[in-house]
Parts: structure tokens; sequence; C-alpha cells
């Protein structure tokens, strides 16, 4: 069809929301890379026009022919799937390899910063740092790409920081070690249509890093849409990194040590956001939009 190609190496909501942008802004074709084919998610791309093939980013050869013939492509690693920093560094350059070996013209990778480093190692959050670390060797070795640096989902607030019921009282408290610091936040299905503009405008984008946040609201401002929103009272639990590191679940310090940096107010730029995604939805629309999942409350 002659239109040029990029491929989508991504598993997961991220990679779905990019997908279907791209292949609605008809500007390029789609080779998509998952798992598993038969997966909903990857019929559906398939109806919405996207070649999708079976890959694994761990795999030298699937990489190779997952890329073979692009333009450019997208990117996601997946801390999360294996829990392994080293594993998620190791597909990270996995694909940069790939990407210089044939030539690609921009790569759009899902990073963030490696803040064991920026902080000479006084916080550690493996699944920022290992991006960070992707992030750079992609700078490193020369590859022309965009990192894009995803502001904490939405999404997180209907599972981890759901409301919870408070113990004393008829009310609910939002646990997130914010302090009164303003935390960014953004709908994983708004980062689709941003992520479409960067491939569409590489000359203003090659060589930088995109913050994408919606907006920024403190904890009780998070706390005070839910109120409105679901007619249930939300406060902010006011919870220190301190406490909450010693919660005991897993990944708790990890969480703890992401809230201190984001105290130190990464650099993510709401501006820009609204300007590459003019849809992109507030917090506010976000949770009138999935009401429903908080129908046990």
């Amino acid at each position: 069809n002659g239109k040029k190609r990029l491929g989508v190496l991504a598993q997961g909501a991220q990679g779905g929301s990019v997908a279907r942008a791209i292949l609605e802004s008809k500007k390029f074709a789609v080779r998509a890379v998952t798992r598993d084919v038969t997966r909903p998610n990857a019929l559906e791309l398939q109806r919405l026009g996207a070649e999708v093939v079976k890959g694994d980013l761990n795999d030298k050869a699937s990489v190779d022919s997952a890329l073979k013939g692009a333009y450019g492509a997208f990117l996601v690693t997946n801390f999360w799937d294996a829990l392994n920093k080293d594993k998620e560094v190791f597909q990270g350059k996995l694909v940069a390899d790939t990407a210089k070996h044939l030539g690609l013209k921009h790569v759009v990778y899902s990073g963030l910063e490696n803040v064991k480093r920026l902080t000479d190692g006084k916080l550690q959050v493996p699944h920022f740092d290992s991006k960070g670390e992707v992030e750079e060797y992609f700078w490193s070795i020369g590859i022309p790409m965009t990192s894009v640096r995803v502001a904490a989902y939405f999404e997180n607030f209907l599972t981890a920081w759901r409301p919870v019921k408070a113990s004393d009282g008829d009310y609910y408290t939002l646990a997130v070690p914010m302090g009164d610091v303003p935390m960014d936040g953004i709908s994983v299905a708004d980062i689709g249509a941003a992520v479409s503009n960067i491939f569409n405008s590489p000359e203003e984008f090659l060589g930088k890093a995109v913050g994408l946040s919606a907006e920024a609201l403190t904890v009780q401002q998070y706390a005070d849409v839910l109120s409105k929103v679901l007619g249930k009272k939300v406060r902010d639990a006011k919870i220190t990194p301190e406490v909450f590191e010693k919660l005991g679940f897993p990944a708790a310090k990890e969480i703890a040590d992401m809230c201190r940096f984001y105290q130190m107010k990464p650099d993510r730029d709401v501006k820009l956001t609204h300007r590459l995604n003019p849809k992109v939805k507030s917090f506010s629309q976000f949770i009138s939009e999935n009401q429903g999942a908080f129908k046990g409350m």
C-alpha cells in the first residue's frame, strides 16, 4: 500500500493504545508483535488493519523479522512481566541493536528516568531504572529516538491505589505517599494519540525525551474528584514514604521510592501532552467513565 511501516513491539495496554491510534491516523502501516496472536487484543488489531505477527522480545530472530523493512518502531519493555530488571534491559538492548543494524529512522521508546543514577543510589525504583538504562543505551549507540516518559496511570486508582474503607468511620482513604506535592497522571488509553503524533513530527521530536501527563493533582485533589464522582467521602490518608515502605507487600519500598522521586518533580509536560492529544482525559473524566470499577465500594 506504499505506506511506511511501524513495528509495534509492546504487550499490554500501552501497545494496544499506540497501535490503534497509528492505524486510525492512517499515516503508517502497522506490524504488531505479540506472543499470542489468538488473544482478543491481537484479533482486534488485525480487524483494524494491522499485520499481527507472533514474536518474542527475548528472541533475536523474532525481533529481526518484526523490524525488517520498517521505517520505525514503538517499543515497550515490560518489567512487571518477569519482575526482572536485567531481563528488561536485555530486551531493550536487543531491540536497540537490531534497530541500529536495520537502519530504522525513528524509534519511540516508552522510557523513564534512571532514578538510581540520578540520585546517586539513594533511591532505587527498578521499573524506572531499567527503562532509564535502556534509554541511555539507545542514545549511546546513536539511534534516532524519542523517549516518552509516561506519568502515573490513572488506571492505578482502579486497582493498586483504590480508595480503602477507613476502619474508624464512614469514609475512604487514598494511600499514596506524595505529601502535598502534585503527582502527574494520565490514562493509558490517551498515550496512543500522543505517540502517533510524535511519529508524524520527527523533526520536532527526534533526540528528545517527552514527559506525558494529562494533569498534576495532589493526593487530596485526586481524593476530592473521587468523592465528587462516586458520591463517597474519600480523603488523603497522609501516609509518608517511611510508613508506606514498611507496609510489607512486594514492591512497597519501590513505590515509596518512586513517590520520593515524583516529589522531586520529574519533567512531565501537561501543555505539550494536550497539544499532542487534544482529547486527553482529565482525572475527573476518567473516573466518570470508569465508575463501574468502584461498584463494590
